[in-house]
Formats: structure tokens, C-alpha cells, sequence
């Protein structure tokens, strides 16, 4: 994984960072310094989700952000990226040649925090508990395929599949799949609350007010066994309500990086004037923007209505003129760096047209102008994104075709009325689970799809998905891509916009930043540390 940093030469005003404790070394006398770092994230309990840290319910990055410090998993992605290692594991492997059948080896003397030992009745109750559950907005299709689970002793586990899947290693990876007690997380039900507990690298502690957490303190496990090495004591994540406030707790001294989100202003000011003692770390980004279609909404249900919309939007203004340096234009959902990636959508429509996109409308008798509204987040994405909006509102209006407004919501109240349904157009971004084709695609299009989408293609679910797993070398597996990226642009129950770059703002003495975000913006706080000097 290629990462470029950028060493600014002189104090930056609304960028500018101090560490909250200075000194120290990665994990020498001076390790107990804490770390500071500020997010954008937001975790709040509703009535629709008391329990947004529940693994068997949060499927957002900033949520796994929180399980990746505090729950094991039995793998994980190496930092550089490749296939995954044993993390809680000490061996993994598919015991047949079909990629049907994984078997996992724990290590020895694994424990919860509280001291209580880790089984693989464990790991069996733990990942059976997010298929039970089975949360609309949780991560369940990223298990859909497990037909069962069996346990040998204590300390062995095998995972027999439906289908071969060549991906169910990175699957283990991830939170969906983390380890947690039976003694603190009921089989039916979610755990509510903030409180996470498991035996990964930090123990967390959480600080609510008003049902909303604004900070999470996470502390070294002490009884952490695994293939981590935490290269620190403490972090203290501080949670803010969008990036210029975050902004200013670092003009103030108030924390030591910026992680995600940052907004397009102030990693442009960063790029276009190097201040001296900051650095920012650009870090190679597969988060993708989209706008999605509930394809029985009146509105949107017929097909040409969904192809005008791609014909007119014009992705080129969106990235440069709203996200400058920090986004490209996407043209299909699966990122150009990815194995497969093919550009479907321009390959179908081209460049922007009006009178392309009025005779699709016409060939299909539908009158003019579709009126319809846009539906976006207000505080989940970062501030860049009601400009977006409003840029895509005018965009559409401009043309005559589209009657159209924007509408934002805060994000406790927006996923639950996308879950619903009660969206016919709405925006949203995707952070992937893991760096594969197969996460591109099939979390929309296959069963249990992500969004909750009523689309379904049967081609996709029944033919190309399975097929496209089947392959270890996922490079054999492009042509199969490619056909899932074709039925995407000729249907469009999603229409890709652009993917972006990410960004970390942070003081000189902070080491270990350019390894503390991977490229599918999961956070990793334990390569996190302070330079000597």
C-alpha cells in the first residue's frame, strides 16, 4: 500500500495540531502520554437503534472503527494490505479445494478483559448471534453464506459454507465476525448502549451525555493476546459535530490528528499552503459516493427514469468543483485501483446530455419533468455534502427533465428512514469491508442486501456472485465483475458518483499516522505512537 505524506513547513491556523501530552516514546517510560485523535463520527441511541455499538447491528465505518480497537476477530488484514493472518487465531485455512470448508485454530491462553477465557463456543455463539438477530441495518449478509458452524474442544472452530466463497477469510476480518461473551451480549437481542467488551487490543470507556457519545477512551488491553502490536497505552477518541469544529480543537492544542472527516477546504488549504511542523498523510481511498433508487417508488420505478438521471449528472463538476484534490469521478461502483474495475456507466452513456437523456424519457412515454426529491445526510459525510446535494439538484433542474428538491436529515434520523424505505432517492457512501471486488457488489446486490433495496437481479444473485467466488485468484474472476458492473449501469439501482482520497491531519512527534487508517478507512489505533525526539 502506497501512502504519501506531506511534511508542511510552519504552524497551520485552522489545521494546526498539538499533541495533547508531549514527549514520550512509541512504547517506552514515556508511553502513558495519551493520544488525542478527533472524529467526525457520530454515535447516538434512538428509539429506532438503542444500540449502535452492537456488532450484530452497526454496518457504518465509524462504528467499526470503535470494534476494531475492543473485539478480537479470528483474522485480520496485515497493515500494507494483502490477504488476511490469524489474529486470534493462530492458523486459519479451507481444509478442501472447493472453498467450502475453514477451519480456525485459537491461540492459546486467549481472554475477554474481565480475565474470562475465549473458546471457540465462543466464536460460534458470537457469529450465529449476528445471523439470529439478523438487524436490517446490521452486517448480516457478510455471513449469509455460512450453512454451519462446528466446534472441536476448545480451542478449534470450522465453518462449512453453501457455497465456496474464496472472500469468507476477509469476512472473518471483520466486526461482523468479532468474538464476544455470552455473559454480556444476549443471543436475541442487541446489547443497548455505548459499552463495548471483548478481548482485542483496548479495553473502551465511553463518555455520554444526552444519549450521544462525545468521547471513548481506549486503554491496552493488558490481557490482549493476539498478532497486534500496540504501540501505545492510551487513545483518547474525542467526537465532533463536523470539521470545523474539529478544526478548532486543533487550532486550540486539543488533539493531536485529525481522522476522518475532514473537509475538502481544509485538506486543499493544506495542500496549497505547507505549513512547517504539520504533516498531512494522504492515504490511498476506496470509500465510494453514490445515489440510490428505491426501484418501487412510483417516482423512480421505471428503469428510463433512473438511465436519464445517469445520462445528465455530470460527475467531473461534482469532484473538482465540491471536493477538489480529495475525489475523482467514479463511473462504476467498483474503484479504478480495484481488480475488475471497468467503467461501465461511461462506456453506456458517455459524457453528460439533455437530449440523450430526453429521448430515453421519450422512448418510454414518460412526461416531463420527473419530479422527485434528493434526499441526503446532514452530519455523516462531512459539510461537503450539502453542497454536493444542491450541486446535483441544479444539475437535474437545469436540464427541464427533473422537477427536483433536496431534503437532509441528521444521520440517527436519516438510516432509519432509508432502512424503511422512505427514501425514493437518497444519497450514501460506502467504506469497504475489505479490499475486494466481492464487497463492491454484492452487499447491493446480492440477498440481504446493505441498503434494504427491493432491487433484485437474478443474473447477479444466482449466477455471477456465486461464480465470481468460486475464484481464489480474483483476477480470473474479472469477467464475471464486469458483467455485474454492466447490469448496474443498464438498471441503475445505484448510480456511483465519485470515490475519494482520504486525509490525516497531524503534529510532527505522532508516529505510525500513515499506518493508523487503511485504505477502506478503518481505524487502527494501536500503530499509533510518539517519536523520541
Amino acid at each position: 500500500m502506497n501512502r504519501k505524506t506531506l511534511v508542511l513547513t510552519a504552524a497551520i491556523g485552522l489545521l494546526a495540531s498539538g499533541l495533547a501530552a508531549c514527549g514520550g516514546t512509541d512504547n517506552g517510560k514515556n508511553g502513558m502520554a495519551t493520544i488525542v485523535v478527533g472524529t467526525t463520527d457520530q454515535f447516538v441511541a434512538t428509539e429506532d437503534n438503542p444500540a449502535p455499538l452492537d456488532p450484530a447491528m452497526g454496518y457504518e465505518a465509524g462504528v467499526w472503527n470503535v470494534l476494531r480497537q475492543t473485539v478480537q476477530t479470528l483474522t485480520h488484514v496485515p497493515r500494507g494490505g494483502g490477504e488476511p493472518v490469524p489474529e486470534a487465531a493462530r492458523s486459519c485455512t479451507f481444509t478442501d479445494r472447493a472453498n467450502e470448508s475453514y477451519r480456525c485454530k485459537l491461540r492459546s491462553g486467549l481472554e475477554f478483559a474481565d480475565g474470562t477465557a475465549v473458546t471457540a463456543e465462543d466464536v460460534k455463539y458470537s457469529i450465529n448471534r449476528v445471523i439470529g438477530i439478523k438487524s436490517d441495518s446490521g452486517p448480516v449478509g457478510l455471513l449469509a453464506n455460512i450453512d454451519t458452524i462446528e466446534t472441536r474442544g476448545d480451542s478449534e472452530v470450522v465453518f462449512h459454507l453453501k457455497t465456496p466463497d474464496a472472500t469468507f477469510p476477509y469476512k472473518l476480518a471483520t466486526p461482523a465476525a468479532g468474538i464476544l461473551q455470552k455473559s454480556k451480549y444476549p443471543a436475541r437481542s442487541p446489547r443497548k448502549g455505548f459499552q463495548v467488551d471483548g478481548s482485542g487490543p483496548y479495553t473502551m470507556k465511553p463518555e455520554v451525555r444526552n444519549n450521544q457519545v462525545v468521547k471513548v477512551v481506549f486503554t491496552k488491553n493488558p490481557r490482549y493476546k493476539g498478532d497486534l502490536k500496540v504501540l501505545n497505552n492510551k487513545v483518547e477518541m474525542d467526537l465532533f459535530p463536523d470539521a470545523k469544529a474539529m478544526g478548532k480543537a486543533f487550532d486550540a492544542q486539543k488533539i493531536g490528528m485529525m481522522t476522518r472527516t475532514m473537509s475538502p477546504e481544509q485538506a486543499q488549504q493544506m495542500l496549497e499552503k505547507p505549513k512547517e511542523g504539520i504533516k498531512l498523510t494522504e492515504m490511498p481511498g476506496l470509500a465510494i459516493r453514490y445515489l440510490a433508487f428505491d426501484t418501487t417508488d412510483p417516482a423512480v420505478k421505471n428503469r428510463a427514469v433512473r438511465q436519464a438521471i445517469a445520462q445528465v449528472v455530470d460527475r467531473g463538476q461534482i469532484a473538482g468543483q465540491v471536493y477538489h484534490a480529495t475525489a475523482e469521478p467514479l463511473y462504476s461502483l467498483i474503484p479504478s485501483s480495484i481488480t475488475g474495475h471497468t467503467s461501465s456507466f461511461y462506456n453506456k452513456y458517455g459524457e453528460p446530455s439533455i437530449p440523450k437523456a430526453a429521448a430515453i424519457l421519450q422512448a418510454a412515454g414518460i412526461r416531463e419533468p420527473v419530479k422527485f426529491t434528493l434526499h441526503y445526510t446532514t452530519d455523516y459525510y462531512g459539510s461537503a455534502t450539502a453542497t454536493e446535494f444542491k450541486a446535483l439538484e441544479k444539475q437535474l433542474n437545469a436540464t427541464g427533465l427533473f422537477d427536483v428538491n433536496v431534503q437532509g436529515a441528521p444521520w440517527a434520523k436519516y438510516l432509519p428512514a432509508q432502512m424503511r424505505g422512505d427514501y425514493a432517492v437518497y444519497g450514501m457512501g460506502w467504506f469497504p469491508d475489505f479490499p475486494d471486488p466481492d464487497n463492491f457488489t454484492a452487499p447491493f446486490l446480492d440477498k440481504n442486501n446493505a441498503l434494504n433495496s427491493p432491487y433484485v437481479s437474478v443474473e447477479a444473485q444466482k449466477t455471477l456472485i456465486p461464480q465470481s467466488r468460486r475464484e481464489a485468484d480474483r483476477s480470473v474472476a474479472g469477467k464475471t465483475f464486469r458483467k455485474l458492473q454492466d447490469i448496474v449501469a443498464t438498471d441503475v439501482p445505484i448510480l456511483p458518483i465519485w470515490q475519494g482520497k482520504q486525509y490525516v491531519a497531524s503534529r510532527d512527534g505522532l508516529t505510525g499516522v500513515e499506518w493508523s487508517v487503511n485504505s477502506s478507512a478503518d481505524l487502527q489505533l494501536w500503530e499509533l505512537g510518539r517519536s523520541t525526539s
